[in-house]
């Protein structure tokens, strides 16, 4: 369904991300009240932007709102996100949408179930000026044929009671890297090490994927620096997702020379070249997309099915620790 109007759309969870989700839908005017459990928490918030503190209870059924934005802990994604659809309401849900693959399935059933509705995963990096560069790069042919995908996703801290290094930080780089292949892993394969309780704080994923390529995802929680690196090898160059680096640097391509000749393979090294990406902040960017699928009835970019896609691979490379 259309509307010229704008939405008005709430932000369920007042932590940490959802007050980036509230500054933000905040900025762009759609903002129409935030809630969560802690009432001190969202009472804050609501008159940070001067808008609505809305208890739990009564957010599904208040015909003023519109849409929601999910930002709660992911144990309760999949429930909220399919009570949202339910009651009629558009939304994003944070990654991860759910901690099993059948509760991720809850919510794309409910979704196919209201078809008329925006349910979107918040893959806020599918929305970064750098990636979106890399996609059409790719897409023209710039890099040839890719054959291989690996990401570093380090650094130190936030050590969550529910979630490992692979569930916590790894869906960043799964939602880029099935973005590039277009397909699902025909393969996954995982490894990790659980160094201060039973948790995982450092893990590796291998997955082959059924065109051919393949790629490798390392994250980790307990690390002495901070590493945002997608790198993407292609037949004809290789580039560099660098989100840690300065914003006219973030998207290097190397046009690295590689031969073969009677000594074997040689290589030669070549600076990089580095790509003008668009001004713009991807959690804008993607609060603006999910706006505007909304408003004209577009589909989502990062669908839930995305999201139930990066569960799967989670659970299937996911490592037990006692």
């Amino acid at each position: 369904m259309q509307s010229s109007s704008p939405p008005s759309i709430v932000v369920i969870g007042c932590g940490y991300w959802g007050s980036n989700h509230a500054r933000t839908l905040s900025e762009l005017g759609v903002l129409y009240g935030v809630a969560d459990s802690h009432d001190d928490r969202s009472q804050a918030l609501a008159a940070r932007h001067d808008v609505k503190q809305i208890k739990l209870e009564a957010v599904f059924d208040d015909p003023a709102i519109d849409a929601m934005v999910l930002a709660l802990p992911p144990q309760y994604h999949a429930d909220t996100a399919v009570a949202a659809l339910q009651a009629g309401k558009h939304v994003l849900v944070e990654k991860p949408i759910a901690l099993s693959v059948a509760d991720a399935r809850r919510v794309v059933e409910a979704s196919a179930q209201n078809p008329h509705l925006v349910a979107m995963t918040g893959h806020v990096l599918r929305f970064h000026p750098a990636f979106e560069a890399l996609e059409e790069m790719i897409a023209r042919g710039d890099l040839g044929t890719v054959r291989y995908i690996h990401s570093h996703r380090v650094g130190l801290g936030k050590f969550h009671a529910e979630n490992d290094a692979l569930w916590d930080i790894a869906p960043h780089d799964l939602s880029l890297i099935l973005a590039i292949t277009g397909e699902k892993p025909i393969n996954v394969r995982g490894v990790g090490s659980a160094i201060l309780n039973r948790l995982s704080d450092f893990a590796h994923l291998h997955l082959q994927f059924p065109g051919g390529i393949r790629s490798h995802v390392f994250t980790s929680r307990l690390n002495p620096y901070r590493e945002r690196r997608l790198t993407v090898i292609g037949t004809k160059a290789m580039a560099v997702f660098d989100d840690v680096a300065p914003w006219n640097q973030k998207l290097a391509i190397y046009h690295h020379k590689l031969w073969e000749d009677e000594n074997g393979w040689q290589s030669e090294m070549v600076d990089p070249e580095y790509v003008d990406i668009a001004d713009g902040m991807p959690l804008t960017r993607e609060a603006a997309h999910f706006i505007e699928c909304i408003r004209t009835g577009a589909p989502s970019r990062t669908r839930v099915a995305d999201g139930l896609a990066v569960i799967e691979i989670l659970s299937e490379g996911s490592v037990r620790h006692d």
